[in-house]
């Protein structure tokens, strides 16, 4: 009967070599898979991923998200009990270097009993959409797991746990699912172009990472000398108003002022819209918080507010943003 003979032939393929497409993921896997790591907690919850991007003598330097081990810590209680797992299944403590909500970024260190690999990072300003990405992590739960997809668009904006936008980062139609979170997303070189980090509850084919660009650079610096990012505040609750038409301009509308605060000593009052800081156009309050970093801490800088019809020139010395 033909099904036999059709069974018996199948049993003496020889294998097929592998489409450009297949190689290109499969040559990105074996390069980029012995660094990403699953991080959960020692009763064996796992909460994400995470890439290994440098070492500290014996120890690893890995990246992750904050809302990651942040979720995590709150489950085992302080970072005490939560532990990496390597591509071998070798398991390790953690240890949180520190993390920056504002980003969505976080640095851990942990000191395997074997040898690691570290990935080589790439420039997210490279990309073009269309171009073949590859991402791999621990969605829920299942290490290790490979997806592929495109650069669905560039330059989006992406609101953090912490209110402020995290600017440029990549879309993309790679499956990505809870777990995914904090692993990479890698060029078909097998470099690191992002920090997979969100989906879109209910969409299909909509993910989304961080950028490996010079502001991921700072920040992972910051995290791993100093375990915080500094950033600059001016003591006031702001809201984006919308210019309706050439009478009415947009801005940050100045809601309420703290006392004592940067902007209080200033003379900034509640209801007062700020138009520019510096030499910056202000049009929302995202233009104005990511104005507000580190090198603007302690520096005396113009402000122009719109108070009723008439407009002003204050001046104002931010302040290092508390901890809290």
């Amino acid at each position: 009967m033909e099904i036999f003979e059709n069974l018996s032939m199948s049993s003496r393929l020889e294998p097929e070599e592998l489409d450009a497409y297949s190689r290109a993921v499969r040559e990105v896997t074996e390069q980029l898979e012995p660094a990403v790591i699953s991080i959960g907690v020692r009763s064996g919850r796992s909460g994400g991923s995470g890439i290994i991007l440098g070492s500290n003598g014996d120890a690893g330097i890995a990246v992750t998200n904050s809302h990651v081990v942040r979720g995590l810590s709150r489950v085992g209680g302080s970072g005490s009990g939560l532990e990496v797992t390597l591509a071998d299944g070798n398991t390790a403590s953690l240890e949180l270097l520190g993390d920056d909500p504002p980003s969505d970024l976080a640095v851990v260190r942990f000191e395997p009993e074997g040898e690691f690999t570290v990935a080589p990072l790439g420039e997210a300003q490279n990309l073009v959409v269309g171009q073949l990405v590859v991402a791999i992590g621990s969605p829920l739960g299942f290490q290790q797991t490979v997806t592929a997809g495109v650069v669905s668009a560039l330059g989006r904006s992406l609101r953090s746990e912490g209110g402020r936008m995290i600017e440029n980062v990549i879309q993309t139609d790679a499956s990505i699912n809870p777990g995914n979170s904090g692993g990479p997303l890698a060029d078909t070189s097998g470099r690191v172009v992002g920090i997979n980090t969100a989906i879109i509850g209910g969409a299909q084919g909509i993910g989304f990472a961080v950028p490996v660009s010079v502001a991921f650079r700072r920040v992972i610096f910051s995290l791993v000398t100093d375990g915080r990012v500094r950033r600059a505040f001016l003591g006031v609750m702001i809201a984006s108003r919308t210019r309706w038409d050439d009478s009415s301009p947009g801005g940050a509308q100045v809601e309420s002022v703290s006392p004592n605060g940067p902007a209080d000593r200033a003379g900034i009052r509640s209801g007062d819209l700020i138009l520019g800081f510096g030499e910056k156009h202000i049009r929302s309050t995202d233009d104005l918080l990511n104005l507000l970093d580190e090198s603007s801490i302690g520096r005396d800088t113009q402000l122009r507010v719109l108070r009723g019809k008439q407009e002003l020139t204050l001046h104002v010395r931010p302040q290092e943003q508390p901890a809290s």
